[in-house]
């Protein structure tokens, strides 16, 4: 009896997850009376002023893309101003930008993180939105003016903008699994800010009001996550933006994306340290059903009952406790072994869709575990260890 509740147990909460949630938002707004929030935005071609905040640390070598993607933004150019913040850099990154006239360049010879230049860069910023962006990433040419109608509503203070994976037509493990995987999150960022809101933004692009900017610890490793919540947990909707949205190569190989997930699980287990009070429901309501059936489930039950499930499931199975358990536990190992084949293969360009499903899920729960020992440890860096993208970005 114990297996079949730890198994059954399991099994529902691993399926809500990763897929019930989504269903159930989804049934949710099928019942809504009223517009959604996020359906609703200006149709006046009105131009705030805005700030285009880019923090670069050693990026000689796509700086000037990036600087011909901003200028190929579709905004009123006495209406936006560039920041670059290139603390820290020294490979020449600075001085390849003061190259350029419209471009204002804040720089400091020591390092000490991303949150601390961008909270250095604030001090700046005069406009009534920011806009947040990475150099290694390319906006769409209508992203500002996407993301800014959202802000004529009076109850939108923050707007996330889409990230997308450059796709190829044969693609190795880690750009076939980081592709199918946003994917699906772009799905659910947009079910959640339909609902109520978004459940914090990526740093590849979102927009702020400035005046809801929020001062974090200097070792804050999700600075995006973080603020897009806080802001969220004013009162303010966190809007989501698809057709404004940032391009990036997949990471280099299955190495670089596992070193990239592993940070973002042990910044995802400070975030939820830091957030106790979002898990009050009675206090913040719908955002606090969000937050823990989109972020703090990933990041701790789900990963947690996956060995559990596999134990009991093999118990019940090697018992004879009937043919269901039976058939569960031979998908359970084809899946798992379809893994292990796809990690053999990991370098080699596979055309079938989702051939690589199984692998990037094993990697991003074993990321949770490796994220949470870097976070107790206290080994984790709140400098940002750039991962290699595909084209050597």
């Amino acid at each position: 009896m114990l297996a079949e509740w730890i198994f059954w147990l399991g099994i529902g909460l691993v399926f809500y997850t990763y897929v019930g949630y989504g269903i159930l938002v989804w049934i949710l707004l099928r019942f809504r009376k009223n517009k959604p929030l996020n359906d609703i935005r200006s149709a006046n071609n009105q131009f705030p002023e805005v700030s285009l905040l880019i923090a670069a640390y050693n990026e000689a070598g796509i700086i000037a893309e990036k600087v011909k993607n901003c200028q190929a933004l579709d905004y009123p150019a006495d209406r936006l101003q560039v920041v670059f913040v290139t603390d820290g850099s020294v490979d020449g990154t600075p001085e390849l930008l003061r190259q350029y006239d419209h471009i204002r360049v804040l720089h400091e010879d020591g390092r000490k993180g991303k949150m601390a230049a961008v909270e250095r860069a604030m001090a700046y910023i005069q406009t009534p939105i920011t806009v947040f962006t990475d150099a290694n990433t390319f906006l769409n040419t209508q992203a500002i003016r996407e993301l800014v109608q959202y802000f004529e509503n009076p109850r939108i203070g923050a707007v996330a903008g889409e990230k997308r994976i450059m796709q190829q037509t044969d693609e190795a493990a880690s750009a076939a699994g980081e592709g199918l995987y946003w994917h699906y999150e772009s799905f659910l960022k947009k079910q959640d800010a339909r609902l109520y809101s978004v459940v914090g933004a990526a740093g590849e692009l979102y927009a702020i009001r400035t005046a809801l900017f929020e001062s974090l610890p200097s070792d804050t490793i999700l600075d995006d996550f973080m603020q897009t919540l806080l802001i969220a947990a004013k009162g303010y909707r966190v809007a989501y933006a698809p057709e404004a949205f940032a391009e990036e190569y997949a990471s280099a190989d299955l190495k670089e994306e596992l070193k990239r997930k592993i940070r973002i699980c042990a910044g995802g287990f400070q975030s939820m340290a830091r957030l106790l009070p979002l898990l009050n429901p009675f206090r913040y309501g719908w955002l606090s059903f969000q937050y823990v059936s989109h972020r703090v489930l990933r990041w701790t039950l789900a990963p947690l009952f996956l060995p559990f499930i596999f134990v009991a499931n093999a118990w019940l199975f090697f018992c004879g406790s009937g043919w269901v358990y039976a058939v569960l536990f031979a998908l359970q190992c084809l899946f798992y072994i379809q893994a292990a084949l796809a990690y053999q293969w990991r370098n080699s360009p596979v055309s079938i869709k989702g051939f690589f499903v199984p692998l990037y899920f094993c990697i991003m729960n074993y990321s949770v575990y490796a994220g949470f020992l870097r976070y107790i440890s206290g080994r984790q860096s709140v400098k940002w260890e750039k991962a290699r993208r595909a084209e050597g970005v």
